[in-house]
């Protein structure tokens, strides 16, 4: 399978079961779909480079048509061009896999003091009351995890909410509690910490900055924007609060391992305004994500929305790559994707893990596939005392992955999102292996811009090379 498109003047073409990304040029770019359409009809290689000189003699010269197809096929030798999928059959091992937990998102809180207008988890409440997960539970989900890693050394420890901050003391005991359980059972904990920052205090801010391997800070953008949709309970706007607090987090972390996390909504559809407000108050690691609302919700995105967010992307790359080559450049979560190292078969297969490697543990010790399954009560897994006791629903999201899925099949993305969120599936189709058909137009988008904005970043390196010699 390939893909190919034009992007801020660059002609890129994906190789996707191969992973390999070409920039070309305009011959080359007309002669691979031709060639592709010939190769799946069985066309011998004769015949294929007739039928381009007679397909293209009115645009390119035949010396230049045929150095194309010569190009294109030592590409396809090479396994970069026109790849078959070699990674279906895997499939059938991996469901036969032994189950390995290795991460928990942990409720602290089903509580909040803000009241974002988009949450998901209904002011921290869930669906269900509000409650702070006790020292008690929270040993026991440890104890979970490192008794279902198996052989795993290295495991994940999310804080969330809620807000966690709301508890604190506990947060602080299991993260010790935590640390003696490493040498005794060769595991390292990595804890993570979600907060909106109304309670961020020089007391917090030491212990996290010597605990936590990463945190996420929630702020939408610019002012007006991250007020109307994060107030207060009685209506009063958090962004004057946070913003000295979140400025200070990250320069006591270096400008690295954190990341501040936004939301877009109808509300900004010009959201790399926002993206570039976050940089100009000196944040580094920046993540603004599309809102996943039901289309009643009058700051839902919606179908006709799409051109104009794609449109925004492509302006926010471009923006992003300006900044890059003036030497003030910050990373974007979402245009962040590795073309070195290949697909990772792993990925391609199981996702984000949830439901399997990556679960969510409620105030009450009740195990869910991920956070944003709490409180459906028809993906109860079990509790932290007997374990997991709905097996079905493991095996379940053990299954799902880009090849259970029928709009995956023949996307381009699929191994970069890896069939994308489960529970976006189940919100909008009602079972998991389905995918939110906006979400997916918006991750292809940015697919394209992360590896424009590599190509681009690829020739200044060159470019800044030949000047040194």
């Amino acid at each position: 399978m390939v893909h190919q498109y034009k992007n801020n003047g660059y002609n890129i073409v994906l190789d996707v079961n191969s992973g390999s990304v070409h920039v070309v040029d305009d011959v080359v770019y007309d002669v691979i779909p031709l060639v592709e359409k010939a190769l799946d009809a069985g066309t011998d290689n004769n015949a294929i480079e007739k039928s381009l000189m007679e397909a293209l003699k009115e645009k390119y010269e035949a010396s230049d048509i045929r150095d194309a197809f010569e190009q294109v096929m030592e590409l396809k030798e090479a396994g970069q061009l026109y790849a078959p999928d070699i990674y279906e059959n895997y499939i059938i091992d991996f469901k036969k896999r032994e189950t390995v937990v290795k991460a928990l998102c942990l409720h602290i809180a089903h509580d909040c003091n803000l009241a974002c207008k988009y949450c998901f988890a209904e002011e921290g409440e869930y669906h269900g009351r509000r409650a702070l997960m006790s020292y008690e539970v929270g040993k026991k989900a440890l104890d979970f995890l490192v008794k279902n890693s198996g052989n795993r050394v290295n495991l994940e420890v999310d804080f969330f909410g809620g807000e966690p901050l709301m508890n604190w003391q506990v947060v602080k005991d299991l993260v010790a509690y935590g640390r003696s359980l490493e040498e005794p059972f060769h595991k390292k904990f990595r804890f993570t910490l979600t907060t909106n920052g109304v309670l961020l205090n020089d007391e917090v801010l030491e212990f996290v900055n010597r605990e936590m391997s990463n945190v996420v800070l929630s702020i939408d953008g610019r002012k007006e924007i991250h007020d109307l949709m994060r107030p207060f309970r009685k209506g009063q706007g958090s962004y004057d609060l946070i913003v000295p607090k979140f400025q200070k987090v990250a320069n006591s972390r270096n400008q690295m391992n954190y990341y501040v996390r936004g939301t877009f909504t109808r509300n900004n559809l010009d959201f790399s305004r926002d993206v570039m407000h976050l940089a100009d108050l000196g944040f580094q690691q920046i993540s603004v994500e599309p809102v996943v609302a039901q289309p009643t919700d009058d700051y839902a995105l919606r179908e006709e929305d799409i051109p104009v967010l794609l449109e925004e992307y492509d302006r926010l790359a471009v923006e992003l790559l300006k900044r890059k080559k003036e030497g003030r450049g910050v990373n974007f979560f979402h245009f962040m994707i590795d073309l070195e190292g290949g697909p990772c078969v792993a990925k391609r297969l199981s996702g984000c893990g949830s439901g399997t490697e990556y679960l969510a543990v409620t105030p009450w010790g009740d195990l869910y596939p991920c956070h944003q399954f709490v409180g459906k009560e028809e993906f109860l897994m079990g509790n932290v005392d007997e374990g997991i006791t709905r097996t079905d629903i493991r095996d379940e999201f053990k299954t799902c992955n880009v090849y259970a899925k029928e709009k995956c099949k023949n996307c381009f993305a699929k191994f970069y999102c890896s069939g994308g969120c489960a529970a976006n599936s189940y919100n909008f189709h009602g079972h998991i292996n389905d995918a939110y058909d906006l979400g997916c137009e918006l991750q292809r988008k940015r697919i394209e811009c992360a590896i424009m904005i590599k190509a681009a970043l690829a020739d200044l390196e060159g470019e800044e090379e030949n000047e040194e010699e």
